[in-house]
Formats: C-alpha cells, sequence, structure tokens
C-alpha cells in the first residue's frame, strides 16, 4: 500500500498549525498524514482525545510534524476555538456519512449542519483563519438521476445543486446539500477568509486505520460478502481514491489561487464492472458480482441491499457523467484508476480478515 500521497511541490507552509476536524476519519486521517509529512503542525479536533482505538493510528505516526489533539463535539458550540488558536488553515471534514439511520434530521442534518456552521462562525471569530476547506460531497451537486436530466449535456460540474434530496429521499445527500449551502451564506457573511470546497464522488482505497468504519468500507464489505454473487444492480458510481481526495484538501487550503468548488472524480463505474475488474485479483477470495440483474427485479431486491426503491428505479442504468476539468488544472489533482483503488482496499479487507498469527 502507498502510505504517502505525493504532494509534489504543493507549497504547504509549517509556519503554523492547521486544524483537521474529525481527524480519525477515512480522509481526515490522509489527511493529517500528510501534513505530518510536510513538517507541519496538526490541531487534530476528535470527539474523543482519549479513545485509545479511535486515535492510535494518528498517534502511531512517525512523521517530522507534531500532532495535538482537541476534544470537539459538532453540536457544541465554541467547542473548536481551542483547537483554532493560531491557526490560518482550517480543514473542515467532521460530518456523518451514513445511508441508513433511524432519524435523519437528528443523525444526519443537524450534525451536517449545525457542525458545519459552528466551525465557520468560530472561523470568523478567531483572527488568525485565513482560509476554511470543507469537505462536501458530490452528492451536494447531484441527488440522482432527475438532477442530471435537467443538466447542459447531462454532464455534472461545479455550478451543479443537488434539488431533488429531502428528509424522506436521499437523506445524507440533503445533509452534505444544505450544510454546504449554509457553509457558503456564512462565507459571504464576511471576509476575512476564504471558503473552498472539494466534492468528492464515493472515496475508495486503503484506510490507514487498520479497523476502517467508515461507509465506503461498509460498502466494500457488502460487495465482497457474496451478497450479490449472482447479480447486482448497475447504478453509476462516480468513484475517487481517498489518496486524491487527499491532496485536493491540501491543495485547496495552500494554493493561493484556490477558490470556489471542486469536483473530484476519478471515474464512473458500478458494482458488476468494478466486480468484473477485481476477479482476477480477488474471485477466489471474495463473493464479487459478476453480472447484471434485470431492473424489475433489481427495484425488487433493493431494500436487501439497503437502497431505496425509488432511488433505484430513477437511476438504474442511468448514466452519470462529471467534468473534472477544475481539479485537474487548479488543484492539480492526478487521478488514478478506480481498479488499483478498489485492489487495494479489497487487500486490507482481506488481511484483516485472515486468522491471526
Amino acid at each position: 500500500m502507498d502510505t504517502r500521497v505525493d504532494l509534489g511541490d504543493l507549497p504547504v507552509d509549517t509556519s503554523a498549525p492547521v486544524l483537521v476536524t474529525g481527524a480519525t476519519g477515512y480522509v481526515a486521517g490522509w489527511i493529517v498524514k500528510s501534513l505530518l509529512d510536510a513538517g507541519a503542525t496538526v490541531h487534530a479536533a476528535v470527539r474523543d482525545p482519549h479513545n485509545t482505538d479511535k486515535v492510535q493510528h494518528l498517534l502511531a505516526d512517525a512523521s517530522p510534524g507534531t500532532l495535538r489533539l482537541f476534544a470537539s463535539d459538532l453540536l457544541q458550540d465554541g467547542s473548536y476555538r481551542e483547537a483554532m488558536q493560531d491557526c490560518r488553515i482550517v480543514i473542515h471534514t467532521a460530518s456523518p456519512f451514513a445511508r441508513t439511520v433511524r432519524d435523519p434530521q437528528r443523525d444526519l442534518v443537524d450534525p451536517a449542519v449545525r457542525g458545519t456552521r459552528n466551525v465557520l462562525e468560530t472561523a470568523t471569530e478567531v483572527a488568525s483563519v485565513e482560509r476554511v476547506v470543507l469537505t462536501s460531497s458530490m452528492a451536494a451537486m447531484v441527488g440522482d438521476a432527475q438532477d442530471i436530466r435537467r443538466l447542459p449535456g447531462r454532464i455534472v460540474t461545479e455550478e451543479t445543486w443537488n434539488t431533488t434530496s429531502s428528509l424522506t429521499h436521499e437523506p445524507y445527500s440533503y445533509s452534505k446539500t444544505l450544510a454546504e449551502r449554509e457553509a457558503w451564506r456564512i462565507a459571504r457573511s464576511q471576509d476575512r477568509w476564504r471558503l473552498v470546497t472539494v466534492n468528492p464522488g464515493l472515496v475508495i482505497g486503503p484506510s490507514l486505520n487498520p479497523d476502517p468504519t467508515s461507509e465506503s468500507f461498509a460498502i466494500a464489505r457488502q460487495m465482497a460478502s457474496g451478497e450479490a454473487r449472482f447479480g447486482a444492480p448497475r447504478i453509476a458510481l462516480a468513484v475517487v481514491d481517498v489518496r486524491e481526495v487527499a491532496y485536493a484538501h491540501l491543495a485547496a487550503a495552500f494554493l493561493p489561487e484556490a477558490e470556489g468548488r471542486h469536483l473530484v472524480v476519478a471515474e464512473t463505474t458500478d458494482i458488476v464492472d468494478l466486480g468484473r475488474r477485481l476477479l482476477p485479483a480477488y474471485g477466489a477470495t471474495f463473493g464479487l458480482p459478476r453480472r447484471a440483474v434485470p431492473k424489475p427485479l433489481a427495484v425488487a431486491l433493493a431494500p436487501v441491499i439497503g437502497l431505496p426503491r425509488a432511488y433505484v428505479r430513477r437511476n438504474i442504468g442511468f448514466d452519470l457523467r462529471s467534468d473534472t476539468t477544475k481539479s485537474r488544472r487548479e488543484l492539480g489533482v492526478r487521478y488514478r484508476p478506480a481498479q488499483e483503488s478498489m485492489e487495494e482496499m479489497l487487500g486490507q479487507l482481506a488481511a484483516s480478515a485472515a486468522p491471526k498469527r
């Protein structure tokens, strides 16, 4: 596994600490490691600094930078103030990612929106802050095929906004849309710091945490479980490697001219296509998807794979195209193939499932 993000000649400023919220997360872990590799001091905001299961992989890093842990809570006003002191850059990654929740308002929308408001309003109060990088999502740009049908050329760009998601239809996408809109509202209300957003597709690739719990790994485990061995719905997935997402955040943070939104996607695929491409390496290890199921059957079986029937009905067989010119040209992101990312991801799952000696 490639455990370093190639920063090239990216001008990482190590003269002031950098705040990373949600620092134990899948994407955030790579951001933190990259900053530490560059020699920066990282103020890592986490819910519980004393939870060794969550923070050990951060503490174990032997990079030349300095790591400081701070307790924080998305729903507690002012809880990021101490961690933000003296920081010029704030990278806000903390936000829940789950497809199945009991209460979408409580479990998704409130933490995403109130947490974003909490962090950005604190940034307005802390005089040292010059730039805020927000981890948004492609989900804030497009909810489902209904959004895509109205786009010029049916291509997703930085100008695109999700208009179809709600508390009852794709609530995760709804939470990301509301949170990013709130971020831009707050950014426009002041003139001291600049907001830049990174909007990745589904993030794939290896985790620095040896026991990853992210929704991305939940999807990978489901894909490898054998549940879809005899067929899966062909629903388009825009995917991107976690290391490219981490690089995009640092470029958004440190490149002087970085501004606005950045769609970060390596390629569009689907579960069936990925499964077939992974068969040579992992066909004997995992029960990977090998064929597509007909649309009527896919709609009927949607709840079994954790998807609403309405979402499957709208999106199965529908193409998803995106224009990533801005992330390539202005941030300098270079994308690796999805197959490479998934092979490393499944390799990590295989290693964790192997008997311990």
